[in-house]
């Protein structure tokens, strides 16, 4: 796979003043750099492996997140590399997290991620459970809850919408009765369904595929 140098500077410019964050699944450091030299300064990481074999080569500015699904087992190994961690979706990860944290004396970001359609083939916190969530981590100080990450069923894109729209007003609802935590990232909306994320307040998207040919 190839950057498309065009096809990023154009996602750039239209999500203003969102975040891109480029998912790197599919390339190896070589593209993470071209994809900086297009302008592009956040990555994202689905795999705890291949993120630390491309952090261990990359020797360029950006800021890596995790974005995929992570085992409690495997925190220890990007605790202190990461930027934010969008995908946090059990209470035994959470634990495991605020653990981690402690011994690396370090205050970490992270995203809850919210199974916002309930859909059974994918992860995250159910919207009804994730106060739940919320009085665990209160007794985390070393978590910082920065918003909410979730992933659209796939459906027709202009169907995704209500999607996008519940978790915002999930984020306002959880910023109103959780003041200490910032609650300001929406990581929602990817290559197929960023334009309608975006309108209904994405702050961060997550883009593959499009950046590439």
């Amino acid at each position: 796979m190839r950057v498309n140098k065009q096809n990023v500077k154009n996602i750039l410019e239209d999500i203003k003043p969102a975040k891109l964050v480029a998912a790197t699944k599919y390339v190896d450091v070589t593209q993470v750099e071209e994809l900086e030299k297009c302008g592009c300064l956040y990555f994202g990481e689905n795999r705890v492996q291949a993120f630390l074999e491309k952090y261990e080569k990359y020797q360029g500015k950006g800021h890596w997140h995790f974005i995929g699904t992570l085992q409690s087992n495997k925190v220890k190994y990007i605790i202190d590399k990461v930027e934010l961690i969008h995908s946090i979706n059990t209470l035994k990860l959470i634990q495991e997290v605020e653990k981690q944290a402690v011994k690396h004396n370090l205050n970490i970001h992270i995203l809850l991620e919210v199974n916002i359609a309930k859909e059974e083939s994918k992860q995250g916190f159910d919207p009804d459970n994730i106060y739940e969530a919320m009085r665990l981590i209160e007794t985390c100080p070393h978590i910082i809850v920065d918003g909410l990450m979730m992933m659209a069923p796939h459906i027709e894109v202009e169907d995704t919408r209500i999607y996008f729209k519940q978790t915002r007003e999930l984020l306002e609802k959880l910023k109103k009765d959780f003041p200490q935590y910032p609650f300001n990232e929406l990581s929602m909306g990817m290559s197929e369904d960023y334009k309608i994320a975006l309108q209904e307040g994405a702050t961060i998207v997550r883009i593959g595929r499009a950046l590439f040919q």
